[in-house]
């Protein structure tokens, strides 16, 4: 659930720009067929089993329309829904309702999909010690929402956004000159309680960023062996995270090479949206 403090202080301004992006002036086809103002309801129903993430977002959307909106559930964020099932019903203004459907729908068909795909990645390092890691590869504008869902799904968020961690990667190397000296550069640059994070793809930078005190080395692109022998070289001394072509797939075998963390763009990047409709719109008095 995202607290009310964080909906309004971060949250309500995506929504509204997404609202006013959909109603540049007026919906005219909700103002063709509801000129007065009347109550309604409409039911929230699966048409697709998964996890069910982004219910305070869709809730919020029609509030920001209609203070007065309610949202009636019995499920939360994380609860696993089956196909045909009615999730909960809006109440609020006919006009509210119509107009603001599409937004919340997208906002819950998206972060639900990425809840169900993160579920699925995340029940195959059960039992290991591997923690599974969104990344920056998010939908502009869509990142509080996407990294949530991440989280409702049993995944762990990566930096939030540039400004959240070091991490730097080929092209900060290429810039830096070297592997050592793009930590140097790092270590006398940012705060002491920062972790330092540097992305390697062969065995020699390995051992050169461990020589320069890295704290987490990223294993990026390697095959299975090539990585078995960095997670031993390593030895503990840093911690370490695989990266790139990470598919579900690849999951138990990478974690039984015992790397601490293993990072997933596909996610946020190629997460389905999960079928999810509302229907059965009718006035109440």
């Amino acid at each position: 659930m995202i607290s009310g403090v964080t909906m309004k202080l971060n949250i309500d301004r995506y929504i509204l720009n997404t609202l006013q992006e959909d109603i540049t002036s007026e919906d005219v086809s909700t103002n063709a067929v509801m000129p007065e103002n009347r109550q309604g309801r409409a039911d929230l129903i699966c048409k697709q089993s998964g996890v069910i993430c982004g219910l305070d977002v869709f809730a919020r959307t029609f509030e920001l329309l209609d203070e007065n909106s309610r949202f009636e559930t019995a499920h939360q964020d994380g609860d696993f829904v089956e196909k045909g099932e009615v999730i909960g019903v809006i109440y609020g203004d006919i006009k509210a309702l119509l107009s603001g459907e599409r937004t919340a729908l997208n906002y819950l068909q998206r972060m639900s999909g990425i809840a169900t795909i993160t579920r699925e990645y995340a029940d195959e390092l059960k039992g290991t010690k591997t923690v599974l890691l969104d990344t920056r590869k998010t939908t502009p504008n869509m990142r509080p929402f996407e990294k949530h869902a991440v989280k409702v799904g049993g995944g762990t968020n990566h930096r939030y956004n540039l400004s959240d961690g070091v991490l730097l990667k080929d092209n900060h190397i290429g810039a830096a000159g070297s592997v050592t000296k793009a930590i140097e550069l790092a270590k006398a640059y940012a705060p002491f309680v920062r972790k330092i994070e540097i992305e390697t793809e062969t065995l020699e930078q390995v051992a050169e960023a461990l020589a320069a005190g890295a704290d987490i080395i990223m294993l990026d692109n390697m095959d299975n062996e090539t990585m078995k022998k960095a997670v031993a070289m390593i030895d503990g001394r840093a911690e370490t995270e695989c990266s790139g072509n990470v598919t579900k797939e690849r999951l138990k075998e990478i974690a039984a090479i015992g790397v601490d963390f293993v990072s997933c763009g596909a996610l946020t990047h190629s997460a389905p949206i999960m079928d999810i409709s509302l229907k059965n719109l009718r006035p109440i008095e």
